[in-house]
């Protein structure tokens, strides 16, 4: 017996950064919107623990007890005194490193898959518990949809939409390490002060009203300007987006994954192909949103 679980990416149309934490977090009000881009991971009984991976840039993913996949499968196992004996495959098509949720998403896959697959009975409430045990963005890679997350962005309350929106996504040629982004927002910060994060109230109107042109006005992402810090060549691709009739370009999380919202599938298109031919990404994709979280198969 095996269990399939399909999960999706994730970009941020706001991501409000505030000062850091004594623990060294941040606080955030970060609303979530999930786009059908997906891994699925296959959990299959075994004699021991093992993670393989397969799909594009699959040998960036770790296959140790660090992955998240593997963490989840050893959290809710120690939670019902068993051992985690489990094979974990995961089938990869979320970029990695692209500030795009991947290992997120597949940590909230694997505890799904593992609770159906021993039986576990493990409620919503608990596993949403464990996977904000495991990441900040794991918890809104089970729920899905749209929702804005508080504290670390753990803490999520689902948001109405109103209608599918339209992106595109460019891979930038390298990774980018979100701790670095987040070191290199408190070295910009350094000396003023940073207002608590807020979600913008007319973000969420343009949200609940399916209104692509009144949600561009109102996407932002605080660690934009530190990303570009560390990652000048991405502004190229941002411009780039812009000029092909993007009605808002952004950078998806900590990056460098850059997103494109578009006013239709037609506009995604054009934009796509502008992108393809810039020379200033590695590969570009377009997806919709919202989608539904961690689903078995």
């Amino acid at each position: 017996m095996s269990v399939t679980v399909r999960v999706p990416a994730k970009v941020n149309v706001q991501l409000a950064v505030g000062a850091a934490r004594p623990d060294g977090f941040h606080d955030l009000a970060n609303v979530f919107l999930a786009v059908g881009l997906y891994d699925e991971v296959t959990v299959t009984p075994a004699d021991e623990l093992r993670v393989t991976c397969e799909g594009p840039d699959a040998a960036q993913v770790p296959l140790d007890r660090t992955n998240l996949a593997a963490r989840a499968a050893i959290a809710l196992a120690a939670r019902r005194g068993i051992e985690p004996n489990v094979h974990i495959h995961i089938a990869k098509d979320i970029p990695v490193a692209g500030g795009m949720a991947g290992g997120s998403a597949d940590g909230a896959a694997a505890l799904l898959a593992c609770n159906t697959l021993w039986g576990a009975g493990a409620s919503r409430a608990e596993l949403l518990a464990i996977c904000a045990e495991l990441g900040s963005d794991v918890p809104f890679s089970l729920v899905g949809g749209a929702a804005l997350g508080v504290g670390r962005g753990e803490q999520l309350t689902v948001l109405e939409t109103g209608g599918t929106f339209h992106w595109v996504f460019a891979m930038a040629e390298r990774g980018l390490s979100t701790p670095a982004v987040f070191r290199e927002f408190d070295r910009l910060a350094e000396g003023r002060e940073i207002p608590d994060p807020v979600a913008s109230a007319e973000l969420l109107e343009a949200l609940a009203k399916g209104d692509a042109e009144a949600l561009a006005a109102a996407v932002s992402n605080d660690l934009q300007p530190a990303a570009l810090s560390l990652f000048p060549e991405l502004a190229d691709t941002l411009e780039a987006g812009r000029g092909a009739g993007a009605l808002a370009a952004l950078m998806s999380g900590s990056g460098p994954t850059t997103a494109f919202l578009a006013r239709d599938a037609a506009t995604a298109e054009k934009v796509a192909a502008a992108l393809r031919s810039s020379g200033t990404c590695r590969a570009v994709r377009m997806a919709e949103g919202p989608v539904a979280g961690a689903t078995v198969v």
